[in-house]
């Protein structure tokens, strides 16, 4: 399951090893029992993650056009 989540904290991205600082996006990748965190650029880097254009204004999306 992915969550796309703000955070409140410092987390660790998995991908990068970078901080995500407060207020920062970012997504959780929930399978069984394991947690992954990825941050924006590394979601972009990976696929998961995309922009797309909404009320005329670009926007980043989590969600992939077959989960919508």
């Amino acid at each position: 399951m992915r969550r796309g989540c703000i955070a409140v904290g410092k987390i660790q991205c998995d991908g990068c090893q970078r901080l995500i600082n407060y207020g920062e996006r970012y997504l959780v990748i929930e399978e069984e029992r394991e947690k992954q965190r990825f941050c924006v650029a590394c979601c972009l880097r990976l696929g998961y993650a995309s922009y797309k254009i909404e009320d005329n204004e670009q926007v980043i999306t989590f969600f992939s056009k077959e989960e919508v």
